[in-house]
This record gives structure tokens, C-alpha cells and sequence, in this order.
């Protein structure tokens, strides 16, 4: 955590932007996130504690986050940036419900080898990518064959 504090410090620093005391409130409660959160989800999570943070401050800075590289942003195909915590190096992919809405995260070897095999083949350098794959998890399926 306290790296991706000064990895945030530092970007603000590059940015001129100001250090305020809100960017560090909402900071320190993003990186005790463990999940998918759209802007209006942490916003409202945020509140609770913090009721003198608007919205808007909590979007551009999750904004701010996304681009110093300690989030990603997302777009499930439901209409809302979602926003997750980047660790070092760390890598997963996911598995998007279309019906309830839930976002499993896994990590799988073969596909990743296969994705640098493909790349070779075609001469070309993967600096990222991403894997998303939609579909039903087995409670909606469970709940869609009753």
C-alpha cells in the first residue's frame, strides 16, 4: 500500500496537481478495495465516513489513479467504468455474469502462453491486453433452467 501511496504522491508532484486531504482519504480507502467498483459504488461506500467528498472529486480521482497506474479501469458492457486496485505485476483476467451482474477474476497459464505463441507467429509485441469473458455463472444458469 505504501508503495502505491508514493507511486500517487509522485504522480501529483509530475502533475503540479495538489496533494489534498480528500485524494488521501479516498486513496487510502481504494486500496483496501478487494473488488469491481463503479464511481457511484465507492461514492456511496465513501460517504458513509466522509460525507464532505462529492462525487465528482471521487470520479476524477479514481480518474487520477487509472492514469498513474495504481487502477484499472474497466468496461463490462454495463454502462459503468468500473475501477480496481493494479498490484505489482500481477495479472488475472475475468469472467463477467450478463445476468446478475458478477465478475470472477482467474489467472490461467495456457492461456497465457498461448496469447505470446499467437503473438510470436504474427511478429508482434504484447505490451498488455486484456480478457473478458461474458456469459452466465452456475447460480443464473442454475436460476435460468428452473
Amino acid at each position: 500500500m505504501k508503495k502505491q501511496e508514493e507511486l500517487f504522491l509522485e504522480f501529483l508532484a509530475r502533475k503540479r496537481l495538489k496533494n489534498t486531504s480528500q485524494r488521501m482519504i479516498i486513496l487510502k480507502a481504494f486500496l483496501r478495495q478487494n473488488s469491481h467498483l463503479s464511481t457511484e459504488d465507492f461514492y456511496l461506500q465513501l460517504r458513509k465516513k466522509h460525507p464532505g467528498i462529492g462525487y465528482a472529486t471521487v470520479h476524477r480521482t479514481l480518474k487520477l489513479f487509472a492514469e498513474c497506474g495504481i487502477a484499472a479501469e474497466h468496461n463490462f458492457g454495463d454502462g459503468q467504468m468500473r475501477f480496481e486496485v493494479c498490484h505489482d505485476n500481477e495479472h488475472h483476467d475475468h469472467l463477467v455474469c450478463t445476468g446478475c451482474g458478477r465478475i470472477i477474476e482467474f489467472e490461467n497459464q495456457q492461456i497465457e502462453q498461448l496469447q505470446l505463441d499467437v503473438a510470436r507467429t504474427h511478429k508482434f509485441f504484447i505490451k498488455s491486453h486484456r480478457l473478458e469473458l461474458y456469459g452466465l455463472c452456475s447460480d443464473c444458469v442454475a436460476t435460468e433452467q428452473q
